[in-house]
């Protein structure tokens, strides 16, 4: 049964997406989490991607990220789409690129929404969108040696 909203504060903010970026300095979780700050939001979901120390069985030394000239605008994109389909009050997200350490903040989303599974829906739709389609690569060293390019973040 699809929810009605009776309330304005229960439905998508005229301009929602807040913050949109993709950075070669390092991210800032308050930054991303001021930024979807709504006094109609009743549910915040925030994401986090790290650089972890393995992957596919290899330790990971370091990574790199690159992207198209287009993945800003890919990332607006589909934002939109998000914004279109949640009852999103504010939405932000903003991208690594450049050479990063383990430990290092890659990808940071957050998605504000009237309520929390709402918000935890979008968030989720928005950093699973961003993994598959925006054109960023990470280039991965690892300890043995050896390297992998990836497809997307």
């Amino acid at each position: 049964m699809a929810r009605t909203y009776d309330h304005p504060g229960e439905q998508a903010a005229q301009d929602p997406i807040r913050l949109l970026a993709i950075r070669d300095t390092p991210l800032s979780l308050d930054e991303v989490f001021a930024a979807v700050g709504d006094d109609a939001a009743g549910g915040t979901a925030l994401f986090v991607g790290t650089v972890r120390n393995h992957d596919g069985g290899a330790d990971v030394d370091t990574l790199g990220y690159s992207c198209h000239p287009t993945a800003e605008a890919e990332m607006r994109r589909i934002a939109e789409k998000v914004t279109a389909e949640y009852p999103v009050r504010a939405l932000a997200a903003v991208h690594r690129v450049g050479d990063l350490a383990v430990g290092d903040l890659a990808v940071v989303v957050a998605v504000s929404c009237p309520h929390r599974g709402e918000a935890f829906e979008a968030c989720r739709k928005l950093i699973d969108d961003l993994k598959h389609e925006v054109p960023i690569w990470k280039h991965q060293k690892f300890s043995d040696g050896t390297e992998e390019w990836v497809g997307a973040c």
